[in-house]
């Protein structure tokens, strides 16, 4: 004998009880962020932002400047200790 299978295996399917519960938490908790970002978090202004990025950047470039010092200087170094080898 054949067994009939239906084309849409998961008509019939009732979700439990904890899986709509854990569905209402989870929309709840998106409702509440979306909330907080909108009402209660102060964004800096353009031009805090302006200063900011301007901060980071040249932060950037003396961490790179300091690696590339450093890289530098040890390779030399280990390149004349190697060559007296």
């Amino acid at each position: 004998m054949v067994a009939y299978r239906s084309p849409k295996p998961l008509m019939g399917v009732r979700i439990s009880l904890p899986v709509l519960n854990l569905i209402m938490i989870m929309k709840e908790y998106i409702q509440k962020s979306i909330e907080e970002l909108f009402y209660k978090v102060s964004w800096p202004s353009w031009d805090e932002l302006q200063n900011d990025s301007i901060v980071v950047a040249i932060a950037s470039v003396i961490i790179a400047l300091t690696i590339y010092l450093m890289d530098a200087s040890w390779s030399s170094l280990l390149g004349a200790f190697y060559s007296m080898f």
